[in-house]
Order: structure tokens, then C-alpha cells, then sequence
């Protein structure tokens, strides 16, 4: 008689057929959460006697107690692509596994039922939590949050060193966990904008750690708990990726500013060929880029380098070795200073100005954001080694611009609008890494590696009934252009209202032409604009905002869906002041009241942004 068969007679004669007959007419229309929780509730009863009394969160507990809960608190998709690798890491390591955006997580009811928690946070803005991650954060900081003796947990937090509040995300998450009496089974990790081996390092570590205590049990139940709910099936993600990126043709860089513009803004298209890369509007697309060989030139010079000496670096997981040129061409940000630049070459040159300027971190933020790294070596002479300059240096990261079209109207081809990066340094002239690639350094037929970095927190409403009001100065009118193809494309017959701001009319209108041809047709309802220098008093999209207010509260009231794009510093921050106020006025409540409604609304998605 084969083993399985001895089994299952074995456990079944423990059973008559009346009470077979029983257990299946009671467990017959239970879901498979349920019967998790109905098998954990049975093995703590027989481990504690017929007579017990087992309460039904021990008995939870003791489903939870066999899988692995992983959140991820994302804005543009990072994190989410850091928690779906180590979910699937710890699913082939045989660990029962449940992957949530923390928006989709019932902290309140779910929290103090986990034994082992994992948190990938990302940090938006100045230190703030990740849209779909506000609640879970107010949650777990407030007066409300259970103590958590049971749990054992560790935190990934990624973040930009350049910014004042740096992974605070996930800071706050570690230390109000611990202090909710939760324990570390790990440190916590705070990522740097070049996070893909402390990460990796960092998801090895966490599964060989939790291997042995949750795969004991993981067998049983993840028929149960359905393996890892939420990981992405074979197939739903596109075979390229920031990792491995799209070699994709260029197609057109076209100013869209006028000759007398204090702005070069570029309208760039790029062709897709026959990749099957896809799209939806909302999403943003990551440019690879190479540094300007001139301003390399110029920077080997500054350090009397060669660019013949040979570095090492660590190029997906492996040490390759590369002439000093071809580093700071292709592997090394030089348009971009880091804090710990300006740290680094105080220390070796002891130069006093710089010295100063590292000691205080605000003055190193502001500092490093009006210099290159070659503005910096020129300030003070240091003698180092080509290989501890390059190891100073942060790695290239691509960059990400919100995506212009839609492809229900251009197809194989992707859209961007680029604001080229140019300012004046002690007399010269510098541009931006990225943004001067794709504007000046790029020829028609080269070739642009590229990605798609999906924004699931930026779409358009579901229904095309619903109206949408849409704020986007400046290059920020980029989604919005793809918005109004889609909508096109889709017929969709729901009110759309733009208000667009810049400098001047007729130097900074983008995409001018566009616009006024929706609104001939009636696709787009109503656009305001504010063009800050055509008169002596500067007007915003915020003062237009203010001047239609009655009316924009009236959209929201009739469910209109609210996005902003755009400058997070200044512009973002103002316009969410000026709604909160037409929201207390016209809604006749505090102010208070006006923020838990603008909370409301983006909780349940109807307030979106888009910011940078």
C-alpha cells in the first residue's frame, strides 16, 4: 500500500462517516482564509485539550504564526519592486508568503495578529509617507496602534541622502514598531538612490534568517493563504526593466519654448519598435543616460588624470574593471552632488570653506544642488588615487519622466517633455546629466535605453463618466497631455478641466495648439492659466485655483477625480494649502474638517499626485 494512501486511512479511521459527513456540510462554504483559521483553531484546541477554550485570535495566531507578511509603502514603484523580489525570494525558500501595498492592508484588524513583518518603505517629499501609505502611517503612529510583544520584524528603507529627511519612512516605522514592543529580526537598512546591492544583500539575509522557524509549518498552509497574494503572475511584467532596459530608437528632441523662453523645454519621442513595451497613461518612463564627454574631459583634466588609470566597480553584482574615462562616462554621477561628495573632499583637501560647508548638513543639501562635481574638485586641490576618487562617487541612476502620450494614439512610440537643466557655475555653463543628453547629445536613430516605471498611483478614474481637474505648470502638463488622449481614444464623456501655468504666453504655453484644439472640440471642458510674468503682480495656478473656487469645490462634491504634477517644493505644497482652504469655505467646515476631507479623497484615490 503506498505511503500517501496509509496516510490518509490513518487519519480519516480517527473519524466515523456521520462525523465525515458532518465536518464536510460544515466546512462547505467557508473561504480559505476561513479554513486557515478553523485549521489553526483545531491544532491549538487538540494541543490543549477536548475542553479548552481557545480564543479565536490565538487561533488566528496560529495561522499567522506559519506565513510572512511583507508591506511595501510605494509612490513611484520602487519599493513595490523591491518587496515583490523578496516575496518571490522567500516564496522559493519555502516560506508562505502575503505581498500588500500598505494601502490594502487592514492594519487595525490584521497588525496585532502578525509574528513576522516585513516593511519596504520608500519616503516622498520632505519625509513624508508614500500616498498609499498615509493611512497605515497615521495608523501605526497614533494613540490607536496595539502592542505588539509577538511580532518580530525588519524594515528596508529607501531614500535620497540629498534630502533633509532621508528614508524617514521608514524610520518612523522601525522605531514606533519597537517601541509598540515589536523585535528586530534584522537592523534596519537605509537606502541611498543607488540601492540595488544593499537591498539584495539585505533580502538574502532576511530569508536565510526566518528560513528554518517559517518553512516548518509554511507546507501546510499555503494552499491556504494562497502562496503570495499579490506577487505579479508568469508573464504580467514586461522583460524589461531598470535592470534590463530597452535599447529603443530616438526619434526627435523639439523645442517647444519660444526663441526668447528662459526655459528650453524639449518635446522628445522616442519609438519602441517591436519590443511589446506597454504603457498606461500616468506611468513615467526611466531614461539610462551617458555623461557629456566634454565636461568628463574637463573634470580629468581638473584632477590630472589621464582617464587611462584603471578602476574597479560593481556592475550588477559583479566587479568589472573599466578605464577612469569610461567610469565617469558611463557608471558615475557627475552632474549630481551628494552631501558625502562635499564631506569627502573636505577631508582630503582641508579646505577650510568646504570644511565648513560639510559640517552643517542643511548647508551641504543646498550647497551640493548648486554644484557638479567638478565645481567642487575646483575649489580646493587634493592628491587621491583614481580608485578612492571613483569609490566617492555615487553610481548613475536613471531618471524618470512622467510620460506624455498614450499609446491608444501614437502607438509604438513614447513621449516626454524635458525641461533641459542649465545654470550658470563661477562663469560656466552647466547642464544636466540626463536632461542634456536627451536635449543636445542625442542624434535621430541612436540609440536610448529605456524602461517603463509603473505608477499605479496616478491613473485616471476607472469610469469614463467621472470629471477630472487636472493641475500641471511647467513641464507637469506632461500626464496630462497623455490624459486627454486617452480620454479621447476611450470617448470617454466626462468633464475635463486643465489649469496650466508658466511665464509667459507666448514663450511657455506648451503644447498650446493641443489645447486649443480640445477645447474646440469639447473633449476638454474648461482651462485656466496663470503665466507669471505678463503682468507686474506674478500669478499662480494656485491664484487661478482661488479665483474659481466655487466651482472646483462643485466638482469635487459631483465626484470629480484632482491630480497635480509638478514642483513638489513650492508649487504642490501652495496648491494643497489654497484646496484645503476652498474646501473649509465652501464647504462650510474647519480646517480640520477640510484636511480629513482632502484625506478622504485620497484615500479612496480621488486626489492623486505626481510631484518631484
Amino acid at each position: 500500500m503506498p505511503q500517501e494512501q496509509q496516510n490518509s486511512n490513518t487519519v480519516s479511521s480517527s473519524l466515523d462517516a456521520n462525523q465525515l459527513v458532518l465536518l464536510q456540510q460544515a466546512t462547505s462554504g467557508y473561504s480559505s482564509l476561513q479554513l486557515a483559521w478553523a485549521s489553526g483553531y483545531l491544532a491549538a484546541k487538540s494541543e490543549q485539550g477536548a475542553n479548552a477554550q481557545i480564543s479565536p485570535v490565538a487561533a488566528l495566531a496560529a495561522v499567522a504564526a506559519k506565513t510572512l507578511t511583507i508591506l511595501y509603502a510605494s509612490q513611484t514603484g520602487n519599493a513595490k519592486g523591491v518587496a515583490s523580489k523578496l516575496a518571490a525570494s522567500a516564496k522559493a525558500a519555502g516560506i508562505s508568503v502575503v505581498l500588500k501595498n500598505t494601502a490594502d492592508y487592514k492594519a487595525k484588524s490584521s497588525l496585532k495578529n502578525e509574528t513576522h513583518l516585513l516593511i519596504v518603505a520608500s519616503t516622498n517629499g520632505e519625509g513624508e509617507a508614500p500616498d498609499d501609505a498615509i493611512e497605515f502611517h497615521e495608523f501605526l503612529l497614533g494613540k490607536k496602534a496595539p502592542k505588539l510583544p509577538n511580532l518580530h520584524y525588519s524594515v528596508l528603507a529607501l531614500g535620497d541622502s540629498s534630502y533633509e529627511f532621508f528614508c524617514q519612512t521608514g524610520k518612523d516605522f522601525d522605531e514606533r514598531l519597537q517601541a509598540l514592543g515589536a523585535k528586530q529580526v534584522a537592523p534596519r537598512v537605509d537606502c541611498d538612490v543607488d540601492y540595488d546591492s544593499d537591498c539584495e544583500a539585505w533580502t538574502s539575509s532576511i530569508v536565510e534568517s526566518l528560513k528554518d522557524e517559517l518553512t516548518q509549518t509554511a507546507t501546510t498552509t499555503a494552499a491556504s493563504v494562497g502562496g503570495v497574494d499579490g506577487l505579479p503572475t508568469a508573464g504580467a511584467a514586461s522583460q524589461y526593466s531598470k535592470q534590463n532596459p530597452l535599447a529603443a530608437e530616438f526619434s526627435l528632441s523639439q523645442k517647444i519654448t519660444g526663441r526668447d523662453s528662459a526655459k528650453d523645454v524639449r518635446h522628445i519621442e522616442i519609438d519602441l519598435g517591436e519590443s511589446g513595451l506597454t504603457y498606461q497613461v500616468g506611468d513615467a518612463l526611466g531614461v539610462w543616460f551617458e555623461n557629456d564627454e566634454v565636461l568628463v574631459d574637463n573634470l580629468l583634466s581638473e584632477l590630472s588624470f589621464s582617464g587611462d588609470e584603471k578602476v574597479s566597480l560593481k556592475v550588477s553584482g559583479e566587479v568589472q574593471e573599466f578605464t577612469l574615462k569610461n567610469a565617469l562616462i558611463s557608471q558615475l554621477e557627475i552632474t549630481q552632488t551628494a552631501p558625502s561628495f562635499i564631506e569627502f573632499w573636505a577631508l582630503q583637501s582641508k579646505d577650510a570653506k568646504l570644511t565648513e560647508v560639510a559640517s552643517d548638513k542643511n548647508s551641504a543639501r543646498e550647497f551640493a544642488g548648486e554644484h557638479q562635481i567638478i565645481d567642487v574638485v575646483k575649489i580646493a586641490k587634493a592628491d587621491v588615487d583614481a580608485q578612492t576618487f571613483v569609490d566617492a562617487l555615487r553610481k548613475i541612476t536613471p531618471r524618470l519622466y512622467s510620460i506624455a502620450s498614450a499609446q491608444a494614439e501614437v502607438e509604438e512610440e513614447v513621449h516626454l517633455t524635458v525641461g533641459l537643466v542649465n545654470f550658470d557655475a563661477n562663469g560656466e555653463s552647466r547642464t544636466g546629466g540626463a536632461s542634456g543628453f536627451l536635449a543636445n547629445r542625442l542624434d535621430e536613430g541612436q540609440k536610448v535605453r529605456v524602461f517603463v516605471e509603473h505608477n499605479d498611483n496616478f491613473r485616471l478614474p476607472q469610469s469614463d463618466d467621472t470629471p477630472v481637474i487636472m493641475i500641471g505648470p511647467g513641464t507637469g502638463v506632461a500626464p496630462f497631455r497623455a490624459f486627454m488622449q486617452e480620454r479621447e481614444a476611450r470617448e470617454a464623456t466626462g468633464d475635463n478641466w486643465m489649469f496650466f501655468g508658466d511665464q509667459t504666453f507666448t514663450q511657455d504655453f506648451l503644447y498650446q495648439v493641443e489645447w486649443q484644439n480640445y477645447l474646440k472640440s469639447g473633449l476638454l471642458t474648461r482651462m485656466d492659466v496663470a503665466f507669471s510674468r505678463d503682468q507686474a503682480e506674478k500669478i499662480y495656478v494656485q491664484d487661478r485655483l482661488k479665483e474659481q473656487a466655487s466651482d472646483v469645490f462643485a466638482w469635487l462634491e459631483r465626484g470629480a477625480h484632482l491630480y497635480i504634477c509638478g514642483d513638489a517644493n513650492r508649487m504642490a505644497k501652495d496648491v494643497h494649502q489654497i484646496l484645503i482652504e476652498i474646501i473649509a469655505e465652501h464647504g462650510k467646515l474647519s480646517t480640520e474638517q477640510a484636511e480629513d476631507y482632502l484625506k478622504s479623497l485620497r484615500s479612496n484615490k480621488r486626489y492623486q499626485k505626481d510631484v518631484y
